[in-house]
């Protein structure tokens, strides 16, 4: 049912030495991430000498799962997992509405690409940073609701 489509999907984004003979061969590739969490900080605006300004906040996702011999029956422990994200909004339109509507406790979704970086700290020790840049924010509430 879906493998032609999949496969014309595919298609565009591999090329085959076969079917270019003798040329260069040409590969479009894909670096997208969709998160959906919730933020952890309110963000901060900072701009480098030269350089547009970012806004800089963090996403927690949670991965849950049960673990025992009854997984199957809704038995056994659920287990969790917190990964924290960076996210960094570049887009001058988008910086802005982050910065200004991002609040700690916001349940948002996030599309943007990996970004790997260097950086050296206050100690001059040479540090590695992964980063979501952000293209895309959906906001789906303002912040957690707390139970009565």
């Amino acid at each position: 049912m879906f493998r032609r489509p999949v496969m014309q999907v595919l298609h565009q984004f591999v090329r085959h030495e076969s079917e270019i003979a003798g040329s260069l061969v040409l590969e479009r590739s894909l670096n997208r991430v969709q998160l959906l969490g919730r933020v952890g900080q309110d963000p901060v605006m900072r701009q480098v000498e030269g350089k547009n300004p970012v806004t800089i906040f963090s996403l927690a996702t949670n991965e849950m799962w049960r673990s025992g011999e009854n997984e199957t029956h809704q038995m056994g422990d659920v287990s969790q997992k917190t990964t924290w994200h960076r996210i960094s909004v570049f887009r001058p339109g988008l910086r802005d509405v982050a910065y200004q509507y991002v609040k700690k406790g916001s349940r948002i979704y996030v599309e943007g690409k990996v970004d790997y970086g260097e950086y050296m700290d206050k100690n001059n020790v040479r540090r590695q940073a992964t980063t979501i840049i952000a293209d895309n924010i959906i906001f789906l509430s303002d912040q957690t609701k707390e139970k009565a």
